[in-house]
């Protein structure tokens, strides 16, 4: 399948922070989970920052000279908290589900490339409403994490779509290090977990500051692409 437009026909997309608004059900599942096994919290800036790994190597950042035991017990507390215990809401960002909608009807192939796990991610995916117009997804539990490129891998050959004809647009740098280290174009989105200017030092062709933004960005080749 090919897009309408001449340019991309996979577009990849980070789900927290970039079509989902999780940032405080995360930081907070994340807090809690320290503190049910009597470790102290991450700060709140600390925990934002590692959204978008896996939770594997989450605890190894948060939690660096814990043992093996310790970064699963940790993991466990987080999903309990993240998907039974906290009712912070997730809602999708303004416009997300019509993007989503429109992308798929012009005829592009639409993916996700997350760092939740795969309960996760599918639970997050029916809610949302927007699931069934992905062709293809990836978890962490599923591949390596983040950066690495596995997963961009992984939906390419899935999906038939060469490197070159294929957009990862994510709120964190670890997304913009995935597609380079997967030799994919990268588009930011500057309302996530990462600053503007983080993402822009790794040269992301643009930053939106609105995912009702990308229709456009695409239609116009990202001449529309605001300023940096």
């Amino acid at each position: 399948m090919q897009s309408d437009c001449d340019g991309y026909e996979l577009l990849v997309f980070d789900w927290d922070g970039t079509l989902m608004d999780s940032a405080a059900r995360i930081v907070a599942s994340l807090r809690a989970a320290f503190e049910d096994i009597g470790l102290d919290p991450p700060e709140p800036a600390a925990a934002r920052n590692i959204i978008g790994l896996g939770l594997s190597h989450v605890m190894q950042c948060l939690a660096p000279h814990a043992s093996t035991e310790t970064h699963e017990r940790l993991i466990q507390r987080y999903r309990s908290h993240y998907l039974e215990v906290n009712d912070t809401p997730t809602p999708l960002f303004p416009g997300a589900a019509d993007v989503i909608a429109e992308l798929h009807a012009q005829g592009y192939l639409l993916a996700v490339a997350t760092g939740k796990s795969r309960i996760g991610l599918d639970r997050a995916l029916a809610e949302s409403g927007i699931g069934a117009y992905f062709h293809a997804t990836r978890s962490a539990d599923e591949t390596f994490s983040k950066p690495n490129p596995q997963m961009l891998l992984e939906l390419l050959d899935e999906l038939g779509v060469d490197a070159q004809r294929a957009l990862m647009i994510g709120d964190t740098e670890y997304d913009l290090l995935t597609a380079q280290n997967a030799s994919v174009d990268a588009l930011a989105v500057c309302y996530g977990a990462h600053e503007p200017e983080r993402l822009l030092s790794l040269q992301p062709l643009g930053c939106l500051s609105a995912i009702d933004a990308l229709p456009s960005w695409l239609a116009t080749g990202g001449r529309d692409t605001e300023p940096s």
